[in-house]
């Protein structure tokens, strides 16, 4: 195989990670709408983790983001 058809689903494949990310951002988000609406008064205590695991689920997305364009200014 080719080095740059490797590169190019290599690049594909680390964009998808960011599928990854918006399932777990969804999640959260949702998780965190149940537990406000069962207990409005622990919105203060949990928003501030809920803002913590979005960004770690998001720095997945980022990630794969640098590599995908890391493999495509390979290819030039």
């Amino acid at each position: 195989m080719d080095l740059t058809i490797l590169l190019g689903v290599g690049a594909g494949i680390a964009v998808v990670t960011g599928i990854g990310a918006g399932v777990g951002i969804g999640i959260a988000t949702s998780g965190l709408m149940q537990a406000i609406a069962r207990q409005p008064e622990a919105s203060n205590k949990l928003t501030p983790m809920f803002f913590v695991g979005v960004a770690l689920a998001e720095s997945t997305a980022i990630y794969g983001l640098v590599i995908a364009i890391l493999l495509i200014t390979r290819l030039g």
